[in-house]
């Protein structure tokens, strides 16, 4: 019987364009399943895709994905850049079907044969300066500004939807560094972060941060104490931009 829901879902549909796939997404339903003692955010901004997962319960990291994206028609695409369920899949692309039905996506295919069905539903598609995905490619120590380029090795942060979340990792190694996110206000210059998922420390979910920032140049100027209670500068660029990968 869930199945046939699932597939009836799918058959009543009307399509939307491309772009509004874009902001956040939260996983309702997962091959017949309500998710309910879990949280899963996708956020999708300038052709690229983040989602992190957590327990609600206790606030324990579960895993995060992510990579580019490709939309035609129904007939979608995901190139996976970093994967902590399964290191494997980084470097490959999966096909799937996506359906857009009222203010929900189900996104459908095979994953290793294993069939997959999962229902999506939209949180905000908020837009505000920092909606964008972003790469670091600066950071300022004693006053000198040091520039990096990034390549296999980077760290990217995506913002849509009034969610944030940013992740390090290297796309060539599989590595996995960490992730975390959340959802952000940026308002006049003043940014603020309430975590709500953190890999490397459970306890820091809850918690706000608050930053400044600019786009000067088209670059993301952000400066302020870390999680840790350090003082910070950084500079992100957009993704597409500034990212080459490396040869």
């Amino acid at each position: 019987m869930k199945t046939f829901l699932f597939l009836f879902c799918i058959v009543i549909y009307f399509q939307l364009p491309a772009q509004d796939l874009e902001g956040a997404w939260k996983l309702t339903h997962q091959n017949g399943n309500p998710i309910t003692d879990q949280e899963f955010i996708k956020i999708y901004q300038d052709g690229y895709f983040a989602f992190g997962a957590k327990e609600i319960a206790g606030n324990k990291f579960m895993y995060a994905g992510g990579g580019e994206y490709n939309l035609e028609g129904n007939s979608y695409a995901e190139s996976l850049d970093f994967l902590t369920l399964d290191p494997e899949q980084v470097g490959t692309t999966n096909q799937y079907t996506l359906d857009f039905a009222n203010n929900r996506i189900v996104i459908s295919g095979k994953i290793k044969g294993e069939d997959l069905i999962e229902i999506w539903e939209k949180v905000s598609s908020r837009k505000d300066d920092l909606t964008r995905n972003w790469v670091i490619t600066g950071r300022k120590r004693d006053g000198e500004i040091s520039e990096m380029t990034p390549g296999a090795r980077r760290t990217v942060k995506i913002l849509s939807g009034g969610r944030f979340q940013w992740i390090a990792f290297n796309s060539e190694t599989k590595e996995f560094s960490g992730t975390g996110g959340g959802t952000y206000e940026a308002t006049d210059g003043n940014y603020t972060e309430s975590i709500t998922f953190f890999s490397r420390d459970d306890s820091r979910v809850g918690a706000e941060l608050n930053f400044k920032y600019e786009v000067m140049d088209g670059k993301w100027h952000h400066s302020g104490l870390s999680s840790t209670g350090n003082p910070i500068y950084e500079i992100w660029s957009p993704y597409e931009e500034a990212y080459q990968p490396a040869k």
